[in-house]
């Protein structure tokens, strides 16, 4: 049973504490690390359906197609993260309302763009200023999703193009002289095997997007470095009931064991995904588990 926190100046000790980790912005916070997996299980799929796409199209026959892979590949990748974290929101964000604002305001007479403002009509703003809370963080967290996809799935495209490249040409040219079309050796043959391939690559992409989830707080979105930094560094009576000093280091040091963990079990899972992909296989991580077997039999 929680101590009575109404009146937080008559606590100390062991009761002060659980009354100061149970107020509003410390669910805030708790409910924060739920946004951050959502991201990560929202962004996962979509970046690698971009990677697969992008990878498809580096590889295209057809020479304008191969040139967009590529140069998604090599655009996205050549830019840092942050740079293109904080550039793409602002464009694209800035891209939609002036669609919206030619539909919804076509009799605007005035400039769009004023020395460094960017200024439409009320009605084109993205969210509205009259939405409900709810719609601006989904809002928000849509941009998260869609620039963290594009970036990370450059990454993927690049894993699964060497992926592709890796697979025996002879395969795809034995299954076509048994009268597959190109399309059905593609599907059937090279992309069952890619991902055997591929595996290493995407379990170190998705460590790197694990790391990157922090990049959230640069986007707008009250992640868990926002409320860490928010809820550790020093108050003032004047700001909250349970003033205290500098305790970031303590909140970033239960973020890095956050990680620390969450990664340490995604490296679980990967290995054993890894092992139930190769298994039989005649590549490096078959033939490890090959003998293995014979060495237990022996």
């Amino acid at each position: 049973m929680l101590p009575d926190c109404s009146d937080p100046s008559a606590l100390s000790g062991l009761s002060w504490l659980a009354c100061y980790l149970t107020t509003g912005k410390h669910l805030n916070f708790y409910g924060s690390f739920g946004t951050v997996l959502l991201l990560l299980l929202v962004t996962a799929p979509v970046a690698l359906a971009l990677g697969f796409g992008g990878a498809m199209l580096a590889r295209s026959r057809v020479a304008p197609l191969s040139w967009i892979g590529r140069a998604y590949i090599a655009v996205v990748r050549g830019v840092p993260d942050i740079v293109f974290f904080l550039f793409f929101v602002i464009a694209l964000d800035q891209g939609l309302e002036y669609l919206r604002h030619r539909i919804k305001c076509p009799d605007w007479d005035g400039p769009v763009y004023r020395g460094s403002d960017f200024v439409v009509c009320d009605a084109a703003k993205l969210p509205l200023s009259n939405a409900p809370q709810w719609f601006h963080e989904a809002y928000g967290f849509a941009l998260a999703v869609l620039t963290f996809a594009i970036v990370f799935g450059a990454f993927a495209a690049s894993v699964l193009f060497g992926a592709m490249k890796a697979v025996p040409r002879a395969q795809m040219e034995t299954a076509e002289a048994y009268g597959m079309t190109h399309a059905q050796a593609f599907w059937r043959v090279l992309v069952p095997q890619m991902w055997v391939y591929a595996l290493p690559g995407l379990s170190n992409l998705w460590l790197v997007l694990v790391k990157a989830s922090p990049l959230l707080f640069l986007l707008g979105v009250e992640d868990i470095v926002y409320w860490a930094r928010d809820l550790g560094g020093s108050k003032t009576p004047q700001f909250t009931d349970y003033p205290h000093g500098d305790w970031r280091m303590w909140y970033f040091l239960f973020l890095l064991c956050f990680y620390l963990a969450f990664t340490r079990l995604s490296e679980i899972a990967l290995d054993r995904l890894m092992r139930r992909l190769t298994h039989g296989q005649a590549i490096a991580g078959g033939e490890a588990q090959r003998k293995a077997a014979l060495g237990g039999a022996a």
